[in-house]
């Protein structure tokens, strides 16, 4: 009491204090975009040639989509797809303005007829025709009664006057592109014209790659030569290890002695009830051998319910079926271990040829529910229709699956008139007591309210109704709490301690996964999915190299290096030698062949460097494949452009160093007119234009993305 009348008397003074910090806090907010962490954060996710992204409309999107997208789908994966689509609107944006590119309503109008809209009845007047009228009418009931549609509706108009300009803009580049009949002419002719040759080839193999020394310093300037094929984005390498939470050995044998336990009937002592002379046991609680209520028992003792519905073999445990169906009524089967779950298995009923697997040829009649509404065909037509099919089906001289593909006129047709198994009940009256009441392979017609059924009989299965006692193995809270801890020390140590990361780890008998160039943006990795927190916190600049740290994942925990850096812009000699150093040597081996053979003849070319000369015949520019060469495009190229019984000089090819005589040549057939061939490249070019003006313009653009700030 006197605590609380210390309390009361410095209430003024309390109010003043909270006050304060309360002040404070939203004080530090003013100076904080994130109120908590103290880093400034801007409002915009990217900025395209001066021109802000908001991130509150960039969220508001990313919602948007989520909500239409399929369930599941990854959060960072519709960021990535609003983000390419803000980028690209911003960057076709300008261009729109500059050539004042716009869409009238009309244009909207008429793309909503061909679109979904015109055959969505709503939008439909008396006569089943989209009206513009009534779609208005529409939009406006949505503005004031259907906000949400009404919001969605505007973004579907914005994308759709989106999708028209970006259309009338590469259009107006199409028509911009051509082709002459003089290059038509030439196309057909590097398609057409053949050629034979002979040819000497050196190849770069023959010089071992030990004898061509590369400095570092010669690897870093044939990288600064070709910037552009070396060029990397910002990326990161980590290093972890992954403590799994899953059932230890102690766990799975908890699971199975509980299993066990419930095979048979226990006993207790119960003192409501009056003893029983000479013992102290006066209860007994009924196992699952002996329960009289399955579906009980299992409710309340089970992770599987008692499932009622009787089950062909297919249908039971895969490892256990074949033993499964052998039981008895009223035999068990168990323990056994059954994916994640330990199972005992009771047979609780059996229905011999109780699942049928049969195939039909329907046959419909004027009248038939099934029958089109130009059938007419009367029903006794039908009858003798179905009863000639079944004579020729058990002629045997066609297949049934054939009779029934060309002749049913039910769904089944296409699939020979296959019915798949189903059990008693499924089909109506009349199929069923057929299917049901005769042996496999019979044939036969019957009649139904769909027309008459020539019936074949393919199959029949015995099927079960069993009970299965099932406990989900999973991990312990003593397991967990080790896990936790083991995971926790591993941390603590490998920072405390001098040696590498990998060292420490394999001293410890755990596995090292490296995990190579994460990008700002990815999210799943490899051994992990979706760990964003793990990329978020490689990619933090406050998060040092060689930084360890643990994070908590789906199934358990990882303790992460971070064990490379790479900023953007052109790869280190490190990163490129992998590429670069075999395009170094082979450029050295070609300038030694080069250097010593000039001026020499094709046999002496041949002889001097031990290679025999070959012969490739039907050799075309537009498939430059050279028979035990592979692709040489400048080979034949050079080829093309020789006259029958010319050699050439010494060729640096793709795979050696070649020298070719043009032994036979055989001309393209002229043709009067190469209009096609010129529509054809034409074609092809204006094919192209989308993607090629939208990549040169974003390869020009100025990009500042944010992404990895907000998400």
């Amino acid at each position: 009491m006197a605590i609380l009348e210390n309390i009361r008397k410095r209430t003024t003074i309390l109010i003043l204090i909270i006050g304060m910090a309360l002040f404070a806090f939203v004080i530090s907010g003013v100076f904080t975009a994130d109120g908590l962490s103290g880093q400034k954060v801007g409002s915009t996710v990217a900025e395209v040639n001066g021109v802000e992204i908001p991130i509150d409309a960039f969220r508001q999107k990313v919602d948007l989509q989520q909500r239409s997208s399929a369930p599941g789908t990854p959060t960072m994966q519709i960021v990535n797809q609003v983000y390419d689509q803000e980028v690209k609107s911003a960057i076709l944006g300008k261009q729109f303005e500059d050539l004042g590119v716009n869409i009238e309503q009309d244009q909207i109008i008429n793309f909503l007829e061909t679109a979904g809209y015109g055959q969505n009845p709503e939008f439909q007047n008396a006569n089943g025709v989209f009206d513009e009228n009534v779609f208005r009418n529409a939009v406006s009931n949505w503005k004031a009664t259907d906000p949400v549609r009404y919001d969605n509706w505007l973004q579907t108009e914005k994308a759709i006057i989106e999708s028209a300009k970006e259309q009338t803009y590469y259009n107006l580049i199409k028509a911009g592109v051509g082709a002459t009949l003089k290059e038509g002419e030439l196309d057909y002719r590097l398609a057409n014209e053949k050629m034979d040759i002979s040819y000497v080839r050196v190849p770069y193999s023959s010089i071992a790659d030990s004898t061509i020394n590369v400095s570092k310093e010669e690897i870093a300037a044939y990288i600064r030569e070709h910037k552009e094929d070396y060029k990397q984005e910002e990326a990161r390498d980590i290093q972890f290890v992954y403590f799994e939470e899953k059932p230890s050995e102690a766990d799975v044998k908890s699971v199975e002695d509980k299993v066990t336990e419930l095979i048979n009937d226990t006993y207790r002592y119960d003192e409501n009830k009056p003893k029983v002379e000479g013992s102290a046991i006066n209860d007994t609680v009924l196992g699952f051998r002996n329960t009289k209520d399955m579906g009980y028992f299992l409710t309340a003792n089970s992770d599987i319910k008692f499932d009622t519905i009787y089950k062909a073999k297919n249908q039971l445990p895969p490892l256990y079926a074949d033993t499964l169906m052998t039981l008895q009524v009223g035999e068990m089967f168990g323990p056994y271990r059954d994916g994640d779950y330990f199972k005992v298995s009771k047979m609780m009923g059996r229905r011999p040829n109780g699942s049928v697997k049969a195939s039909h040829i329907l046959v419909t009649y004027e009248g038939s529910e099934t029958a089109t509404p130009d059938m007419k065909r009367t029903k006794a037509e039908a009858q003798i229709r179905a009863n000639e099919l079944l004579a020729t089906a058990r002629k045997g001289d066609t297949t049934f699956i054939e009779l029934a593909r060309k002749h049913s006129e039910g769904p089944s047709a296409a699939n020979g008139g296959d019915l798949g198994y189903f059990q008693d009940g499924a089909m109506v009256p009349k199929f069923n007591d057929f299917a049901f009441g005769n042996p496999k392979g019979s044939l036969g017609v019957v009649e139904t309210r769909f027309g008459f059924h020539v019936i074949k009989i393919d199959d029949k299965l015995d099927i079960v109704q069993m009970a299965h006692l099932a406990r989900e193995v999973a991990t312990s809270e003593e397991t967990s709490n080790k896990l936790f801890n083991d995971a926790t020390n591993f941390e603590l140590d490998a920072i405390a301690t001098d040696k590498a990361f990998s060292d420490f780890a394999r001293e410890k008998e755990y596995v090292i996964r490296p995990v190579s160039q994460i990008k700002a943006m990815d999210e799943n990795l490899p051994g992990l999915d979706a760990q964003r927190a793990i990329v978020q916190w490689a990619f933090n600049p406050e998060t040092e190299l060689g930084e360890i740290k643990r994070f908590n994942i789906a199934r358990g925990y990882a303790v992460v290096q971070l064990t490379k850096l790479y900023e953007e812009g052109v790869k280190s000699v490190e990163d490129a030698s992998a590429t670069a150093l075999p395009l170094i040597r082979k450029e050295r081996k070609a300038a030694q062949i080069l250097s010593a053979n000039q001026g020499k003849s094709m046999d002496d070319f041949s002889k001097d460097n031990n290679v025999s000369i070959s012969n490739a015949s039907a050799l075309t520019v537009k498939s430059p494949t050279i028979p035990g060469a592979g692709s040489e495009p400048a080979v034949v190229g050079t080829a093309f452009a020789l006259s029958e019984g010319s050699s050439s000089g010494l060729i640096e090819g793709e795979s050696g160093v070649f020298m070719l005589t043009v032994t036979k040549k055989q001309p393209a057939t002229p043709l009067e007119n190469y209009s096609t061939f010129a529509n054809s490249l034409k074609n092809s070019s204006a094919g192209k234009v989308n993607t090629a003006v939208y990549d040169a313009l974003k390869k020009n653009a100025e990009i500042e993305d944010k992404r990895k700030t907000f998400y």
